[in-house]
């Protein structure tokens, strides 16, 4: 990862190392001053009365604990992005295993849907007894009914109640073949 940052921004190390040292330090450094100017305004104006002659320092010190702040918060920026990830990945991680193992059986229902659908298959709906059953099957599961028929005329299969074949229209005539 170092060696990464390093050929995307040479120096990247050594920019950070200083950012950290020099933000928290401006930062202090623009604390210093507000709090300076800030307890001599309030105190010259509780005290002697008199203008106060410190308050021009805030007007510094903002800028500074801005710039300061914002250097620190550049600076350990990996650092929290790492800590967060670390974080967050378990659950992450805990969620999308409990979603796969709920959906499990949904999907394989879709997956099965959909295969039948591009085969061209029909679902093996049972027309004695209406169960499902698995595609490419020869008999209910339920009932042991043919869920197809064959074509006297043409040997085409078709579905167990149809009554004209699908290929050629010919009567089926109540004949049921597996």
């Amino acid at each position: 990862m170092r060696d990464t940052n390093e050929r995307i921004n040479p120096g990247h190390g050594r920019a950070r190392a200083i950012m950290r040292v020099v933000g928290p330090l401006t930062a202090l450094a623009g604390l210093a001053c507000v709090v300076v100017a800030f307890v001599d305004f309030f105190s010259a104006s509780v005290g002697t009365g008199g203008p106060p002659r410190l308050f021009w320092l805030g007007f510094i010190g903002l800028p500074l604990l801005f710039v300061g702040v914002s250097l620190t918060m550049f600076a350990f920026m990996g650092a929290v992005a790492r800590f967060a990830a670390q974080e967050h990945a378990p659950v992450a991680a805990d969620t999308f295993n409990v979603l796969a193992e709920e959906t499990q059986n949904g999907l394989r229902t879709m997956a099965g849907a959909i295969r039948d659908g591009m085969s061209g298959e029909a679902s093996g709906r049972c027309a004695s007894c209406g169960i499902p059953n698995d595609a490419g099957a020869r008999f209910c599961d339920a009932c042991g009914e043919p869920l197809s028929q064959t074509c006297r005329a043409c040997q085409a299969t078709n579905d167990a109640d149809a009554k004209y074949c699908d290929c050629c229209g010919v009567a089926m005539g109540g004949a049921r073949e597996a």
